[in-house]
Parts: structure tokens; sequence; C-alpha cells
């Protein structure tokens, strides 16, 4: 058994299911979900759902007896008990960058971290995509916008603000991207891509209308609020060409994206803090 913990957003939840599904997949074992992160959030994080639920993944949810163990085990002061007998072994994420040593670790263990690169989960890369297709439907605009994603040059362009502005720990820890790198990566799109449709998405729509300079088409993306958001990330997907924000959400939308001639770009700085992301960023995006 290969348990994983589940918190933050979907594109963190997808990142935790991804590294904890190939290591379930390398032990030839199953693979189960700690949610109880989610049933009591700490001060000063946003709350979060669920949200894997509305995808067809390879898991089963915890028991509430099973989530029990699991807080008794990693509380502050038994999982710094490394003698104590426990029921598996504990891996706890040390720092940002992938670890080589990850598919080193026996079977029945508990991951905790956020397993933020696609080294994780690189060789089970055709699973994981299929295993992220929504259950749910797209709708009648949704799917309207997919068709016209499809027929034309389109650039999926994710704006975060959010939480990032009005959260005090996700402003110092993150910071929004600036204004010059996406006027930056629009002219490395309009350079290298022949007649593009921009697509915008934004937690903050009206202020990525309102300061973006763009020569193209351009279609604001709005109304996919609230637990809807998922459909936006499957939009995202189905662009030609993605300018990701430093936001997990957007990064699943570029990786999901199955055009091999995709041009991604991301932003270089992905957090305000100093982390080494190396490994974050498939080789082939662009980051400025």
């Amino acid at each position: 058994m290969i348990i994983t913990k589940i918190n933050g957003g979907l594109g963190n939840q997808f990142f935790q299911y991804a590294a904890g599904r190939a290591l379930a997949h390398h032990h030839k074992t199953e693979l189960v979900l700690d949610l109880s992160d989610l049933h009591k959030i700490p001060l000063g994080n946003t709350r979060r759902i669920f949200e894997l639920d509305k995808y067809p993944i390879v898991a089963r949810v915890a028991s509430a007896q099973e989530e029990l163990q699991f807080r008794f085990y990693h509380g502050r002061v038994l999982r710094r008990l490394p003698f104590l007998p426990r029921p598996w072994f504990y891996k706890r994420e040390l720092h940002f960058q992938y670890d080589p040593q990850f598919f080193d670790v026996p079977n029945n263990v508990y991951l905790d971290g956020y397993w933020q690169s696609y080294l994780y989960f690189d060789k089970i890369g055709d699973l994981i995509r299929t295993e992220l297709k929504p259950l749910i439907r797209p709708g009648e605009i949704n799917q309207e916008l997919m068709d016209a994603m499809r027929s034309q040059n389109s650039v999926a362009l994710h704006i975060r603000r959010g939480d990032y502005l009005t959260n005090p720990k996700a402003a110092v820890h993150h910071g929004v991207c600036s204004l010059d790198y996406y006027q930056k990566a629009i002219e490395r799109i309009l350079l290298q891509v022949s007649n593009p449709h921009f697509y915008i998405f934004s937690d903050d729509i009206d202020w990525a209308g309102a300061n973006l300079t763009i020569s193209a088409p351009v279609h604001l993306v709005g109304h996919n609020v609230g637990d809807q958001s998922f459909q936006d990330l499957r939009l995202i997907s189905n662009c030609k060409h993605q300018i990701i924000a430093n936001s997990s959400f957007s990064w699943w939308g570029a990786w999901l994206n199955p055009n091999p001639q995709k041009i991604v770009i991301g932003p270089k700085n992905w957090f305000l803090v100093k982390k080494d992301t190396r490994t974050l960023f498939p080789p082939a995006w662009l980051i400025i």
C-alpha cells in the first residue's frame, strides 16, 4: 500500500496523486489518499476541497479509522521518534527538487510532500494523462470553446492573482508574475506562432483584460468559477500552446496538452523565496 497526503488546490492534488500513483505502479500495489489535511485547514492557509473525485483516478480514499492512524503516527511528537514501531515507512519531502531516491523507498510507505516535478511520473505519463481526464462533461459553452481552440492556433494564458495577493502567507512565499513577464511571453508567441488566438484565464479576469496588451484576437474566459474551475484546466490543456503562471494549476494545463509541437512558456521566478526549481519544468518548456 502507498499512502499519499492530499492537500492544496487542484494542481497540488494532481502532483501528489501522480507521484503516489507512480510509486504504487512501481510496487504493483494500491494507492490510498489521506484527506485529513483538507478537513482541518491551518490558520493562514487557503481553504481547499478534494477535487480528484472528478477524475477516473486509480486510488481509494482512506477510511476514517485509517485517518486516525495517520494522524496518530504522523503527529508532531511521534513522527520525531524514528524508533517507534509503525505499520508503514514515512517518506517526507525534504526539498523542492526531484528526489532521485524516491523509487528506492519500500512498499507500505506514507508520502508527505508536494512532489512538484514531472520526473516522479514521467515514465507513466500516458497513464496519468488518461486518469486526469474529467469524468464530467464540459457543457455547451466549454465544448464550443474547445472546438474553437482545436481549429485555431490557440494560446492559453493564465494569470493567478487571488490569494497570491490577498493571503499574506501566499503573497510572501509565491508573489504574482509581473506584467513584464506576460508581455515578453506574448511577444515570443507572436514571433513563433502564425495567427495566434489568445484565451485568457484568471481569477481576476477584469484585471487581465484591462492590463494585457495583445495585438491578436483575445477571448477572456471567466465563466467557470468555484467548483467548476477544473473546467478551465481542461480548456487550458486543449489550447495548442500555453503561457503559464507560477501556479501548479496552469502547469498541469500545459503538461496535459498532448500537442507534440506545443510551445509552453513559464516564469523563471516561481517563488519569491529561494528554491531550486530546475526539476519542475520539462526540458522543452521555455522559461523566461
